[in-house]
């Protein structure tokens, strides 16, 4: 997949621009604040519907303009496709493609396929589970689109019960009736979700593995070798033992293949739950299991929303103690892994560097840039050309005072 026309109105700081691309390389050079930035995030809203750097829609829209429109023109195949995006913070976003308007905005999911790496992807290391998590429900979105539904069906009945465990504190009689009913919901549409998030791991993680020997120079050497786990707030036995992990096989990438392992020694690996039914009970019995604590503290305890993605470097815990070449070069490794995932699914994305070669060394670097001169099409930003690697010879456009012009 590649881009081919881009279209913005109003969108952050342009009122408007109007760019053609090819395939291979395109760079975009400019002093920071002149919207390099803001052309591959409009590029990236297509493909998440959401931005990378910001939470709401409201800061995409231009000062002074009520709606930003994003309209591009994709080649895939030798097929092409034109999407195209109201943003309208105040009221619902309209959303068509090929002309046509979807019933749903989130019904664009999956169509546009882009894997993003910035600067603020450190914070997958280095920052909270809630960061992983929103990586790995990206991922899972965008290879299957239905998993979006999933999440949002999980936020409701998740703030729901919350709202109704403050009650209940307060009120414990038909109170706790019903929140045996919100346990229900909670249990179903959250066995849904972590069922998408084990099999994915189960996929990923080799990609990650290999990516990160070959981006940090490690080779076979399991002293340093990166591994990715999923940790579960439910699937242990009682409240007091370890979460349960699971451990995917460091195997071939694309082998598809993984297994179950846990914190807990006494756990077997069939105590695993392999279907969405018994994750549903496991679910249900964790609720069951904190109520009290619940009820005193008025928050769900268990659940999709407090697991983490466990990242390791030689069996040591990633985050606190690899260095900053490291945390970068395993920030590196998740999104090349997943670049290379969705490649294996047989659609190549658009890769996007945002202004993140002037914070590689010499060897992440050269690894990266091959990988971008190797892709259909890869979105690239940087403050000067000095930054961008000789290698990526293609497009280049100078983003200078609300204006970009094509270079040479």
């Amino acid at each position: 997949m590649h881009l081919r026309h881009l279209v913005l109105h109003d969108f952050r700081s342009w009122v408007t621009a109007d760019l053609a691309f090819e395939p291979g390389p395109v760079v975009f050079v400019g002093p920071n604040g002149q919207g390099k930035t803001n052309l591959v995030e409009a590029v990236g809203y297509l493909a998440a519907l959401g931005s990378h750097r910001v939470a709401t829609d409201a800061p995409l829209v231009r000062q002074g303009a009520t709606t930003a429109v994003v309209r591009a023109r994709f080649a895939r195949d030798d097929r092409e496709m034109l999407v195209e995006c109201e943003i309208s913070p105040a009221k619902a976003n309209r959303v068509r493609v090929n002309r046509a308007a979807l019933p749903r905005p989130r019904d664009l999911l999956g169509l546009v396929r882009t894997v993003l790496f910035a600067p603020e992807d450190l914070a997958l290391v280095r920052g909270d589970p809630a960061e992983r998590r929103r990586f790995l429900d990206e991922l899972l979105v965008t290879r299957s689109p239905r998993y979006a539904g999933v999440r949002q069906d999980y936020d409701r009945v998740l703030k729901q019960r919350n709202a109704l465990l403050k009650t209940a504190r307060h009120a414990r009689g038909d109170a706790l009736s019903t929140l045996d009913v919100w346990d229900g919901h909670v249990a179903r549409v959250g066995a849904e979700l972590l069922a998408g998030r084990l099999a994915l791991v189960g996929e990923l993680a080799p990609y990650v593995s290999a990516a990160y020997a070959a981006i940090a120079g490690t080779g076979s050497d399991a002293s340093v070798a990166a591994a990715i786990a999923y940790e579960s707030s439910v699937l242990n036995r009682d409240t007091g033992s370890d979460p349960a992990v699971l451990e995917p096989t460091q195997g071939d990438p694309g082998s598809n293949h993984s297994t179950q392992g846990h914190a807990d020694p006494n756990l077997s690996l069939q105590s695993f739950p392999d279907s969405i039914a018994e994750l549903t009970d496991a679910i249900q019995s964790a609720l069951d299991r904190v109520r009290n604590d619940e009820l005193d503290r008025g928050i769900t305890l268990v659940g999709p929303h407090r697991d983490e993605l466990r990242l390791r470097l030689g069996g040591t815990t990633a985050k606190g103690y690899a260095s900053h070449g490291e945390s970068w070069s395993f920030a590196l490794a998740l999104k090349l892994g997943a670049y290379d995932l969705l490649r294996a699914d047989g659609v190549e994305p658009i890769l996007v560097l945002d202004d993140v070669f002037a914070e590689l060394d010499s060897r992440r670097r050269a690894h990266l840039s091959a990988i971008a001169a190797a892709a259909e099409q890869t979105l690239i930003t940087a403050a000067v050309s000095e930054d961008v690697p000789a290698s990526l010879r293609g497009m280049r456009f100078q983003v200078a005072d609300g204006e970009v012009h094509p270079i040479g």
